[in-house]
């Protein structure tokens, strides 16, 4: 017995070395963390599970049969991160460059099935060249197996990707269709093909940071969420974005223990400034309204015009989206919706109550908004928050124009509960512009027009500058005080709890893509 027990002892100790220790000397020039020291710091101390660790490639072609790795390039296994069951597959870059194998994508897959017949988080630790070239089509249907799982995990499970090295080709889809997708600055890339191959298709020079980096996908393409120094800074985004997201669609998020107290937030009736053109800063309106240095931002430094994350409002967990008056007066544009929507979908989907702050002018316009379909994508995020049946309140800062006051989680599409400061507007549009239209004739025949449209300007601005009409007609609530604000919110969000609303009974919806 005691040669099988060494035996045994053997061969998991030679999968601990995946590709051996030169290659993992070359992991660690490249400042990058090997897959197991990943997930050894991911997982709580000690509880990790692997599962697979013996597994082997079947390929004989090209004297692949001389080459066997136990594990074949991916750790898979279970364990706990802060207490709570998560499922987690890391690629091993020191085993063929973490290239995906048939049996490589079977690990994958067993995990995936796992999570979602248990009801826990799939992470995803991402670093391989693609598929596994010498395996042929048996390697693309393995991506074709993890993909469908993607999608049938989808709104089951929180899943999460990680790109902690290369990831090309067929191996951005899974990422792509997974809730959040992290990146690492300087070591990580992402996409459909590469520097090579789109010099040989455009002839366009592009380095492989330029053309798939993290701070691309985080400001350009908006394919990244959440951009990191290291790896180690990654590992502990995951874990702090975990903690906002329950465990899947069967439960709500973990609500931390909350006594209310004296709730008064002064800070916020400085904020808006008396020129309603001037700008401000919403993350200091977030700021006042939530429990202390819980916001938790996404997608950061894409459509900065909206803000969206997560956040505690007393202990509870909670989605923010925010128009951001510092950027494009906070308007709504292509990026901005797709972006706000995304969001949306995600805390509808895991039962993560949202709270939507406006202070939006209405929709950006111009030639490239029009030609670059404003109208569908405007419309994916009215159709999110119509959808919606989390408990969902609104409060309007400031301005509240046009068809965005309406898209904007207003009352008319189904949101539970409408605040609005006194500062609010709402309206058509501004006072300006809604003067020269309807007193055009009247301005133009005066002696002086400039001082008749003043005139008229502040007279509309009076009557319908205000939130005052709405609450008349009831599409606001309350007008608070920007003080009680907070106040509103706990009591409000707590008064929501054990909110049901039955949709239409339907296959789903036809979303404008």
């Amino acid at each position: 017995m005691d040669s099988k027990i060494k035996e045994l002892q053997d061969k998991i100790a030679k999968a601990h070395l995946g590709g051996g220790e030169n290659r993992i000397k070359k992991q660690h020039q490249k400042k990058k963390l090997t897959a197991r020291e990943r997930v050894n710091y991911l997982m709580d101390d000690g509880s990790f599970e692997e599962i697979g660790i013996l597994v082997t490639h079947r390929t004989t072609d090209f004297e692949m049969d001389k080459e066997l790795y136990y594990g074949d390039g991916v750790i898979t296994g279970y364990g706990t991160v802060n207490g709570r069951l998560v499922y987690v597959f890391a690629q091993d870059f020191t085993v063929f460059g973490g290239a995906l194998s048939e049996t490589h994508a079977e690990k994958i897959c067993k995990i995936m099935d796992l999570a979602v017949k248990v009801g826990a988080p799939l992470v995803g630790l991402n670093d391989s060249g693609g598929a596994r070239i010498q395996e042929g089509v048996r390697s693309l249907g393995g991506y074709a197996d993890i993909f469908y799982r993607n999608v049938q995990a989808s709104g089951v499970i929180p899943q999460i990707s990680a790109i902690m090295g290369p990831c090309a080709g067929g191996a951005v889809y899974s990422p792509a269709m997974t809730d959040f997708t992290m990146m690492v600055e300087d070591t990580s890339y992402m996409f459909v093909t590469g520097p090579n191959v789109v010099k040989t298709v455009t002839n366009e020079e592009v380095t492989s940071e330029e053309l798939g980096g993290a701070s691309t996908h985080s400001t350009k393409s908006g394919v990244a969420h959440i951009t990191s120094a290291n790896d180690v800074l990654c590992l502990e985004d995951i874990k702090t974005l975990l903690g906002y997201l329950p465990q899947s669609n069967k439960e709500a998020p973990k609500t931390l223990p909350f006594e209310l107290g004296d709730e008064v937030r002064d800070t916020l009736s400085n904020i808006i400034p008396d020129n309603a053109n001037k700008p401000y800063d919403m993350h200091e309106v977030i700021k006042g309204i939530i429990d202390d240095d819980s916001f938790y931002e996404i997608h950061k430094d894409y459509a900065e015009n909206i803000l969206v994350g997560f956040a505690r409002i007393g202990g509870r967990s909670i989605g923010i989206v925010a128009n951001q008056p510092m950027y494009l007066a906070g308007v709504l544009d292509v990026n901005s919706s797709k972006k706000a929507a995304r969001f949306v979908r995600f805390c509808d989907c895991f039962n993560i109550p949202l709270l939507v702050l406006v202070d939006v002018p209405g929709f950006l316009p111009g030639t490239d908004q029009e030609w670059n379909g404003i109208i569908v994508h405007g419309a994916k995020l009215l159709y999110a928050l119509s959808e919606a049946t989390v408990p969902r309140i609104t409060v309007i800062t400031r301005k509240a124009y046009g068809g965005a006051y309406d898209v904007m989680n207003s009352k008319h599409i189904g949101a539970d509960l409408n605040y609005a400061w006194p500062s609010a507007e709402i309206a058509v549009m501004g006072a300006k512009g809604a003067s020269e239209i309807i007193f055009r004739k009247e301005i133009s025949a005066a002696d002086d027009p400039s001082k008749k449209l003043a005139e008229k300007e502040a007279e509309y601005a009076d009557k319908f500058a205000n939130p005052y009409r709405a609450a008349q007609r009831g599409f606001i609530d309350e007008v608070i005080l920007p003080k009680d604000t907070r106040r509103k919110l706990i009591k409000g969000f707590s008064m929501l709890e054990h909110k049901e609303q039955v949709r239409p009974n339907r296959k789903h919806g036809n979303i404008p893509l």
